[in-house]
């Protein structure tokens, strides 16, 4: 549980965007079993978030991304790799 800091609403604001982004992206498509398959999920979740989605202010790079990539060869394929059964596709150029 992190905290938010008292008579600070724009912090409060942040921490609810987040917890709204998870239950919307996440969250509002699985049915949770127990404490162990949420802990599974989000750790799941949150790597994808932070290590493979694109986010639009940082040019479509993740936050955790080693950089830009090269832009993909002609004519090459993409390999898609499911998470959280099909929930999320992470898509990285084939061999």
């Amino acid at each position: 549980m992190v905290r938010t800091p008292t008579r600070t609403p724009v912090a409060n604001a942040f921490a609810e965007r987040r917890v709204g982004t998870v239950r919307r992206e996440c969250l509002d498509h699985l049915l949770i079993l127990g404490e162990q398959h949420a802990t599974a999920v989000l750790t799941a979740y949150i790597d994808h978030y932070n290590q493979h989605r694109p986010h639009r202010s940082l040019q479509q790079q993740a936050p955790l991304s080693t950089g830009t990539s090269p832009p993909p060869e002609p004519g090459t394929s993409a390999v898609r790799h499911d998470r959280l059964g099909g929930l999320i596709h992470e898509y990285r150029q084939a061999a």
